[in-house]
């Protein structure tokens, strides 16, 4: 059991990650920003989303996987537009559940890569990325989370049971 902090009562709300189906696509005219309809298609590629327990059919934020060259790549993550920003946010912990739970996906590689997840970084998130989740720049705008970072990630987000 995973959860996310309801900012509006500050208590600790039961959630899920499970795979995106036909009735769970997060759509641009609820205001999104990626088209989830053509991710989930991607045959190289797993889509997911993260959703509380109680309100099962409202997704709280979504992330595709694809792995390519032994390694697992954070396609694309967003938030729900209700989740976005620091002072009318919904909820938090949603991007450390998804971001923790690539991490969690990418200990099950086999090859030299396991243990690392691997994504690109719009410029302004670097520094964000890199102080929050531990993410290291490798070339560009690409960055990594390590398997010693992705532990501890998985650790606060997936197996977290107290507010901090």
């Amino acid at each position: 059991m995973i959860y996310i902090l309801d900012k509006i009562n500050g208590e600790l709300v039961k959630s899920e990650i499970v795979p995106i189906d036909k009735d769970t696509i997060p759509l641009k005219k609820d205001g999104w920003n990626f088209n989830w309809r053509s991710l989930s298609k991607d045959e190289d590629g797993q889509t997911y989303i993260l959703r509380t327990l109680n309100s099962p059919n409202q997704i709280e934020g979504a992330l595709c996987l694809r792995l390519e060259y032994d390694m697992l790549i954070m396609d694309v993550l967003e938030l729900a537009p209700h989740n976005i920003g620091q002072k009318n946010k919904r909820y938090d912990y949603v991007a450390g559940c998804l971001i923790a739970f690539g991490c969690r996906e990418s200990f099950k590689i086999k090859d030299d890569y396991k243990g690392f997840l691997t994504f690109v970084s719009k410029t302004n998130l670097i520094k964000w990325y890199a102080e929050k989740y531990g993410a290291e720049l490798a070339l560009g705008q690409r960055m990594f989370i390590d398997w010693e970072n992705g532990e501890k990630l998985i650790e606060k987000y997936l197996n977290r049971t107290k507010i901090d």
